[in-house]
């Protein structure tokens, strides 16, 4: 099991991707004039119209995008940049965390041997070397 664990995974990320869009038409209406994955963008502007019908944008976008297909592209590229800045924020997090403690851990160590300078982590100027300011 342990040889094909990442072959496994891969699957299974390739199934749960792939099911619901081959299970979902099968629960669709017998009418099939509804849009199976559609935003909530069309059905909040059919709702402004109805309450509202007076309304008008305050503003346009300044790019229109030339299909469905590449604003999508879009959000989905938005939505990578943004998981990216957050993974990179908890991953800078974490390991400014972690020497942090090795750093506590090192110093700790070093006041109980008597030898300051063999055991401190490099960020840590040896006593004596401190640069002049």
């Amino acid at each position: 099991m342990r040889r094909y664990q990442n072959l496994w995974l891969a699957l299974g990320v390739v199934l749960l991707a792939v099911l619901p869009l081959w299970i979902a038409p099968a629960f669709l209406p017998a009418t099939g004039e509804v849009a199976l994955f559609e935003g909530a963008d069309g059905k909040a502007m059919e709702l402004i119209g109805k309450i509202s019908p007076e309304y008008r944008p305050w503003f346009s976008p300044l790019i229109e995008p030339m299909s469905g297909e590449i604003a999508s592209l879009l959000f989905s590229f938005q939505a990578a940049l943004g998981a990216g800045v957050i993974g990179y924020y908890l991953g800078a997090a974490r390991m400014r965390d972690k020497l942090r403690r090795e750093h506590e851990a090192a110093a700790g160590t070093s006041e109980n041997n008597g030898n300051p300078e063999k055991n401190a982590p490099p960020c840590v100027e040896k006593a004596g070397t401190r640069r002049a300011d």
